[in-house]
């Protein structure tokens, strides 16, 4: 979890942006966006929590009255701001309007919150405008901060650890499902604090990018495809993605799965300040085409990792996005051939002023395994 002065930095380069937009009020219902800002992990309840924030005056915090005492005694409770409660008989949006003094203008709204909230922020704010928050959270949360930074790091050797010992567990005979039971309690025993995702992907179903685990058995020959990831207790996520082989995977394969890793090896070094996200994933997939594999290869080369697997930036073909120092994000190109087999390799990356440093550091090479 950041420090107290970290919410207060996050806090006041978010009502600096707001400035600079002329956006007169925001509101971040239960999210990854409101847990970043002021380190309350609060539970979406159908009684609204909002956080409040206007450019020019002190945030203020809105939660059910019976949830006063867990919000005091999260981060926000730290820093010396308004936490007030409502009953079952009170109008929260009355209170967010009397609070803050807003009436008429723009309000930001943050990108996960419900439909019903946004709709009923319309009904009780007639003369407002209502617009997404990304361009003010997003242009923070985007840049990682050192203690991020190392959140990350300890999430990445944690689910490093975790790939080092699947190699034990694959084995001729057993079904993506009792590895994939395996590798979940391996998770949690390397330091997560919950699973996020298990994708064993054996043979043909490597065809498939997001494979949910079946009870197909796994084969002589196979290739295994093993994504996996989790959150720690920081809040701070990993996701890791390496290929296995159960024994001689064939000729084709194996050469397919060397063009596969010079293409993530490209797309890496391609990582620099001042790079444009289609430049990173051009570097990859053009080393796929060559070899006639780009078709094959039908997703993005990567995502923004932070208090979500999934966030800002994404490398992607017409992505516009300029990468700075300190954006955090995955490189990883793959190969799906439906029917027959499928291949990924998958780093988290942080972009440093000396180049990309890779924070995955198990083997990126075929790992195959002696039937």
């Amino acid at each position: 979890m950041a420090a107290t002065s970290d919410y207060l930095e996050r806090i006041t380069r978010a009502q600096v942006h707001m400035q600079e937009l002329g956006i007169d009020l925001m509101l971040v219902t239960p999210s990854a966006d409101l847990r970043y800002l002021i380190g309350y992990n609060a539970i979406p309840l159908e009684r609204i929590t909002a956080l409040a924030i206007s450019p020019h005056k002190a945030p203020f915090l809105v939660v059910p009255r019976l949830e006063i005492s867990t919000a005091s005694a999260s981060p926000f409770g730290d820093l010396g701001w308004q936490v007030i409660g409502w009953s079952e008989n009170d109008n929260p949006y009355d209170i967010i309007r009397n609070t803050s003094g807003f009436s008429q203008g723009r309000i930001a709204v943050d990108n996960h919150m419900w439909a019903e909230r946004v709709l009923k922020i319309q009904k009780n704010f007639p003369n407002a405008h209502i617009e997404l928050a990304a361009p003010i959270i997003g242009a923070i949360r985007i840049i990682k901060t050192p203690t991020e930074l190392d959140f990350l790091r300890e999430a990445a050797a944690a689910i490093d650890r975790v790939h080092a010992q699947v190699p034990d567990l694959l084995r001729i005979g057993r079904t993506e499902e009792e590895v994939g039971r395996d590798i979940s309690e391996l998770i949690l025993e390397e330091g997560h604090a919950h699973v996020d995702f298990v994708i064993v992907a054996s043979g043909p179903n490597g065809a498939s990018p997001h494979h949910e685990l079946s009870s197909r058995v796994i084969n002589a020959g196979d290739p295994v495809v093993v994504d996996i990831g989790g959150t720690m207790p920081s809040g701070y996520c990993s996701d890791c993605t390496r290929t296995y082989s159960m024994g001689d995977p064939g000729a084709e394969f194996i050469q397919r799965y060397k063009v596969l890793q010079r293409a993530q090896e490209l797309s890496t070094d391609a990582v620099h300040n001042g790079a444009i996200s289609h430049s990173i994933d051009a570097a990859g997939r053009n080393e796929l085409a060559k070899n006639d594999l780009a078709q094959y290869f039908i997703h993005r080369t990567g995502h923004g990792i932070g208090l979500e697997t999934h966030e800002e930036p994404y490398i992607g073909e017409n992505n516009e996005t300029i990468i700075e120092n300190s954006m955090v994000f995955s490189i990883e190109p793959g190969f799906y051939i439906e029917g027959v087999h499928g291949a990924r390799i998958e780093d988290i990356v942080i972009c440093t002023p000396d180049g990309p440093e890779a924070l995955n550091h198990q083997t990126r090479d075929l790992v195959i395994i002696e039937i």
